[in-house]
């Protein structure tokens, strides 16, 4: 690198919110499985403060010595319903010992208190789930996640209709905090193995026994640079100013998994190129949108920009590293995120213009907060049409969404922090409710048949 190099990356990061979000270990707990309930949460302790002892330390040590923040370190673990199948009992003692483990080694969240039933439910998966929303209210740090439909599979819809009631479960267990055990829950189709952004993270039973796994950031970065790009450029040169953009985010990821990979003694898995926002202004991906020429989020247009900017950051970024995996896109949370905030508060940005962009974004309809009234099979009918989205394109889609317990459209809820500032959004009030009730298997597409 030359010295103007260096300098431009100390911009980025002093003025522009340059930082990798996160470093997330992941770990197996095959090996812990037990018929003995409590045998096994002593195993699973045991071996995630053993493996993750010095993650939160490394990464501090990366930070000093590099200048990069590094704003969360997490762990992800085998999904849970797995060990849950072999022991039995309460699968909320599971909820307490990842708890427990994560504040022994000092990260900020520990995901894998999970299933996957995209086809059916295997044993222990119908219990972890109809636990998660006491396992999110007794616990700080935990995260949890399901997988109800793939395009292999198809949708689960009797986890899609479980789904709906449990989110709102976890929003009534929680409402004196904000609602924010429903936070805390997302909801998958095509959910990947080796995701290190929260609360979605699991590590996928087909992974290594440990792995490292790094989250860039970037989204001020990447609208900085297009900010300052000629009104004369047309859509292709802006393509091409945010892929080199991305490709300089890349690299700066692909350098910490390396270093803290090497320091920790674990293989590096994958950076998930995925541009996520914060509250702070000029860090969010709506604004990006914006300075490509729309007069705000929401507007028509919307999507087709957003298809732009998320190819152009996983071209830039695939040139970077040969590590590319996770979900590597543009994620669109709207809590998260001031441009989106802004944009629902004018009314410029609602709930079906968010579902159309998630056909072409990282993730999904993510930290939605909706009127604390609406029912569970409204909830599970918004899981369903998202799952149908990611079904069909071969993509993985998600449903992150916080019922407001008393609050109702246009009032707010304010998580803080990261999590930002909810409004409560209009919600489609025409009934699901035979649909969602009918239950069975939304079979897999035509796509599904490529061997």
């Amino acid at each position: 690198m030359n010295s103007k190099e260096v300098l431009e990356t100390i911009h980025m990061i002093q003025d522009q919110h340059l930082d990798i979000r996160t470093i997330t270990m992941g770990i197996s707990l095959l090996d812990c499985a037990d018929p003995d309930i409590e045998k096994s949460c002593d195993k699973v302790y045991a071996k995630i403060t053993r493996l993750a002892r010095d993650l939160v330390k490394t990464g501090e040590d990366i930070e000093k010595e590099y200048g990069i923040p590094i704003i969360n370190k997490r762990i992800s673990v085998t999904p849970i319903s797995v060990l849950v199948a072999a022991s039995g009992g309460d699968p909320v003692l599971y909820a307490k010992t990842l708890d427990r483990a994560a504040k022994t080694v000092g990260v900020n969240f520990i995901g894998g208190y999970s299933a996957l039933v995209q086809k059916g439910f295997a044993a222990g998966d119908r219990a972890l789930i109809e636990s998660i929303p006491r396992a999110l209210k007794e616990t700080e740090h935990v995260c949890s996640s399901v997988n109800v439909g793939s395009t292999k599979a198809g949708i689960n819809m009797d986890a899609v209709a479980l789904m709906g009631d449990i989110v709102r479960q976890c929003a009534e267990l929680t409402a004196d905090q904000d609602c924010f055990g429903a936070a805390k829950l997302v909801v998958f189709c095509n959910a990947v193995d080796d995701n290190p952004f929260m609360a979605g993270a699991f590590h996928g039973v087909g992974e290594g026994d440990v792995v490292l796994n790094v989250g860039v950031s970037g989204p001020g970065v990447v609208r900085a640079a297009v900010a300052s790009a000629p009104d004369d450029f047309d859509l292709t040169q802006i393509a091409e100013i945010i892929k080199k953009t991305a490709f300089k985010i890349t690299r700066m990821g692909q350098l910490v998994g390396t270093v803290a990979s090497e320091r920790l003694g674990v293989p590096f898995g994958i950076v998930d190129l995925s541009l996520a926002p914060t509250p702070a202004i000029g860090d969010s991906v709506a604004h990006i949108l914006e300075e490509i020429g729309l007069e705000s989020c929401g507007a028509y247009g919307t999507t087709a920009a957003l298809a732009l900017l998320n190819d152009a950051v996983k071209k830039g970024g695939v040139m970077a590293s040969s590590r590319v995996g996770g979900l590597s896109g543009a994620f669109i949370p709207v809590s998260e995120d001031a441009g989106m905030i802004s944009a629902v508060r004018e009314g410029a940005l609602g709930l079906e213009k968010l579902e159309a962009m998630t056909a072409v974004c990282s993730v999904g309809l993510d930290m939605i907060v909706i009127p604390g009234d609406t029912p569970s099979e409204v909830i599970a009918a918004l899981i369903a049409d998202e799952a149908a989205i990611g079904m069909v394109n071969s993509k993985t889609t998600a449903v992150r969404v916080i019922p407001a317990i008393g609050k109702k459209e246009g009032e707010e809820l304010e998580f803080g922090g990261l999590f930002g500032t909810g409004p409560v959004m209009k919600v489609n009030s025409f009934s699901p409710f035979k649909f969602i009730k009918r239950g069975g298997q939304i079979p897999a597409p035509l796509q599904s048949l490529k061997n």
